[in-house]
């Protein structure tokens, strides 16, 4: 089959690749697992085909992920930053909102987005996928890191060769044919190279979306296949046990890609999930909900140095501090949502860049003579009146107050989210946070 036209957009300085297919009702957003190369895949039948068959359930928005395929080769990116590529995509075909189809390593991309931005958010469909990569307490049947880090070493040393290419993939779908491995490895192969894989592998190493999946609020459909070897089915069931109000698809079947075995099936089931979301049936968004990272900074002993300038002199200085502060959070993409006195509360779309405005900040009003404390957490905050409220909030501002002066102190979950962004944290220990219920750990970010 002839490959669609593919586009370019910007995400940042980024150039992404994207091709749109299809119309209809519904716009479809598909992330796959790993690798994919968005006019190679329809050279591949089995490909083509599955790709044409979402395409006639709506229309279809497909692209190379940053460092893969004919987007621009970069290395690494946060979670965050993959969710901005998206946005992108979807802005530059027009789409308010979008069911997101997330394979495999995608699928935790598209729950982050779901959980982040509900209001263009349709729908979320998770395929043999799960909510970390390693061993964890609460996920004791995923192997460990180590085991994890030798699989990518044999992953990396193997890519290069054309059969132990097309073995790899046949150890997730064994019922394809020879030509079919060959034709998936050849789009492997040419997707990216030996060193990305592996460094795009060990980026996902360190995802966790666990304490985002009941914070997403939007109709959501788990699929699994119940007798596959790279993957515990346990998997989905953790997902659809965590996230409200999910549907569960299992699904006979050894194949890992959903184009291969029993494709009706999957088919099926997808089409009569979509069927409920445009009728109205599937559980509705809510969109005055939503995650997002609070930001809380304050002057440090602002009272005695207003004491010590005077009243007038402490007001001009407290002006150039909220014009440095306000500068950075347009910066950063922040919102305003409260000042009182020296102190600010705001809002990110994502935790990364929440720290760099923090410590921009901080930077910022050194240059004033002035000191301020800051505090992160990412949790789920209820939105009225365009104010971001509850009990996410609450606990940004307890961190906040056990920052010590010039310090940007973040709970777990800001820490869990900014994995592969080469920002670097201290353990500070868990702390009984006032009117919080359970401990929380937190971490000193690292300047």
């Amino acid at each position: 089959m002839e490959a669609p036209e593919t586009h370019y957009t910007l995400s940042g300085d980024v150039n992404i690749a994207y091709q749109v297919v299809g119309e209809g009702q519904l716009d479809l957003v598909f992330i796959p697992s790993l690798t994919h190369h968005v006019e190679l895949v329809w050279e591949n039948p089995p490909q083509a085909q599955f790709f044409s068959r979402l395409a006639s359930l709506g229309r279809l928005l497909l692209f190379d992920k940053r460092g893969t395929g004919m987007s621009d080769r970069v290395v690494g990116a946060t979670l965050e930053v993959r969710m901005d590529d998206i946005r992108a995509v979807m802005d530059a075909a027009g789409s308010e909102r979008a069911v997101l189809c997330g394979l495999g390593d995608g699928g935790p991309l598209c729950a982050l987005f779901a959980a982040t931005y509900p209001e263009r958010t349709t729908a979320l469909v998770l395929i043999h996928t799960a909510a970390r990569m390693v061993r964890s307490p609460e996920l004791p049947w995923l192997p460990t890191r180590a085991e994890r880090e030798r699989e990518i070493e044999e992953f990396a040393h193997r890519w290069g060769d054309r059969e132990a290419t097309a073995e790899l993939f046949a150890r997730g779908s064994p019922s394809a044919t020879e030509e079919e491995r060959q034709g998936f490895a050849r789009v492997m192969r040419m997707s990216v190279s030996p060193g990305s894989a592996a460094a795009y592998l060990r980026m996902n190493l360190d995802v966790d979306v666990c304490d985002v999946l009941p914070l997403i609020r939007v109709p959501t459909l788990v699929m699994y296949r119940t007798e596959l070897d790279v993957l515990d089915t346990r998997n989905a069931l953790y997902l659809a046990e965590h996230i409200p109000g999910a549907r569960l698809a299992e699904m006979p079947g050894r194949d890992f890609a959903p184009q291969l075995g029993d494709p009706d099936r999957f088919f099926a089931e997808l089409e009569s999930f979509l069927k409920e979301v445009v009728d109205g049936e599937a559980w509705e968004a809510e969109p005055d909900r939503v995650l997002a990272t609070v930001l809380f900074t304050d002057i440090v002993d602002s009272t005695a140095r207003a004491a010590g300038l005077g009243d007038r002199a402490w007001r001009r200085l407290l002006q150039q501090h909220h014009e440095i502060v306000r500068s950075q959070l347009g910066r950063f993409r922040g919102k305003e949502m409260d000042t009182a006195g020296d102190g600010f509360f705001a809002t990110f779309d994502g935790p990364a860049r929440a720290i760099h405005c923090a410590f921009a900040i901080r930077d910022g009003i050194g240059d004033l003579d002035l000191s301020v404390r800051a505090g992160l957490h990412t949790g789920e905050c209820e939105l009225v009146d365009g104010k971001a409220g509850g009990i996410a909030v609450h606990i940004g501002a307890r961190v906040a107050s056990l920052a010590e002066p010039g310090e940007v102190l973040v709970s777990s979950t800001v820490k869990d989210l900014v994995a592969g962004s080469g920002i670097e944290f201290e353990d500070r220990g868990e702390h009984q946070l006032k009117g919080i219920s359970e401990a929380w750990r937190l971490f000193t970010v690292v300047p």
